[in-house]
């Protein structure tokens, strides 16, 4: 009765059980119930799931799933990691088929030890993790080259002219964009852009932050700027917003570019120059690598997935215009 058993208790008696379970202070074991029966859930814990590219990760992972007959649940933490660390240990209660973590980090210290030991405790009772991210863990695992995608885009700019670069950067704590930043740093560099004349902007990953760091250059004037170089196309697309609501004219006065080809990019005009990530083969293949069968943890998978450059009409070749 009180573990969710079909079986029944004569009325006589459903008063005791309860009063006994109250002055016990009883809880349902969900852990054991889950054991009865392995479940069909493949247990999905993201940082953040308001983001157009997760959007398309999670919608792969689920067809995939399909397949089998088996389904994904998903859980946001914010990144934060005590609150990372709780859903994991919830879900693995729930005893899913496999657990796949889409996250930039595991935090040091002790949560992060501990979060660690949930995880491998549970790939010893049989269960499969699978990271999507750059992480250093003993599990199987996709993370994205950001940095030498990124290099694909300065090299670009560099290419076709653009000497007075600015880096709409994000902040210095999401990993992701510091590798992109790198990226694009050295991309321009080896296209001959003095190190002197690329500046780097910090602000808040996402289309507002853009919007308003871009505001305060032009308000600001942007002299010899003749490029924006934004570590994801929700920035960029802020950057676009940003131009036309100050009559800065896209590319023929600024180049604007982004990362990640999200729907939008090719959908605003001029449609963004980026660089495209296989946000849907990631998902597939993180549940292909979840249900992979044998629990032998000596041959762990790392993947690495490149990203390819998407030219489009938001950056001009200045240097065909100058010849």
């Amino acid at each position: 009765m009180l573990s969710g058993s079909s079986r029944s208790v004569a009325p006589q008696y459903v008063s005791r059980v309860l009063e006994a379970a109250a002055s016990l202070r009883y809880t349902a074991d969900v852990s054991a119930r889950a054991m009865r029966r392995k479940s069909d859930a493949i247990a999905l814990v993201a940082d953040d799931l308001t983001t157009p590219s997760i959007a398309l990760v999670v919608a792969a992972m689920e067809r995939q799933a399909r397949t089998v007959d088996a389904f994904v649940t998903v859980s946001a933490t914010r990144g934060l990691p005590e609150r990372q660390l709780e859903t994991v240990r919830t879900l693995c209660g729930f005893w899913p088929r496999a657990l796949v973590l889409t996250s930039s980090r595991i935090a040091t210290g002790e949560v992060g030890a501990r979060l660690l030991e949930e995880l491998l405790a549970y790939e010893r009772r049989g269960g499969r993790v699978v990271i999507y991210g750059d992480i250093d863990v003993p599990f199987d695992s996709i993370r994205v080259d950001d940095r030498a995608s990124a290099r694909l885009l300065g090299a670009h700019l560099a290419a076709t002219g653009h000497r007075r670069p600015v880096i709409l950067a994000g902040s210095r704590e999401r990993s992701f964009a510091a590798e992109r930043t790198s990226g694009f740093v050295e991309g321009l560099l080896g296209g001959g852009v003095d190190v002197q004349d690329i500046r780097i902007v910090n602000c808040e990953v996402g289309r507002r932050g853009a919007f308003e760091a871009t505001a305060a250059l032009i308000g600001g004037g942007l002299g010899d700027t003749d490029a924006l170089l934004a570590v994801n196309d929700q920035m960029a697309i802020g950057a676009l917003a940003a131009c036309r609501a100050a009559g800065v004219d896209v590319p023929g006065r600024l180049s604007v570019s982004g990362f990640d080809d999200i729907q939008l990019a090719a959908d605003v005009t001029p449609r963004l120059t980026t660089v495209a990530l296989p946000f849907a083969d990631i998902g597939a293949r993180s549940i292909r690598l979840a249900l992979t069968a044998g629990e032998d943890r000596r041959d762990v998978v790392r993947e690495t997935v490149m990203g390819t450059l998407v030219p489009g009409g938001s950056t001009v070749d200045r240097a065909a215009r100058n010849r």
